[in-house]
């Protein structure tokens, strides 16, 4: 009696563990599918296939108008903040 006890009790603990496994297993399914919709939206945008920049585009005689920045090179580390 103990034994067929046994045996039905390893039967349902199996029965459960394989349950498990199959619902975790489709949980990974549905995970994979979401993240693959996600990676096919991004990938549409970052190629730009789709998107006219025609407007955003900056016309070069306008540049010619800008003054150009020159760098200071008379920075010095020994003069200034260093004084007493």
């Amino acid at each position: 009696m103990k034994i067929f006890l046994n045996f039905i009790i390893l039967c349902s603990i199996i029965t459960c563990v394989v349950a498990q496994d199959n619902n975790i297993t489709e949980k990974a399914i549905k995970k994979a599918m979401e993240q693959e919709k996600k990676f096919a939206k991004e990938q549409r945008f970052y190629q730009g296939d789709e998107y006219n920049l025609k407007d955003s585009e900056i016309d070069p005689k306008s540049l010619s108008k800008i003054k150009a920045i020159e760098p200071e090179y008379d920075f010095d580390m020994d003069t200034g903040v260093y004084d007493d």
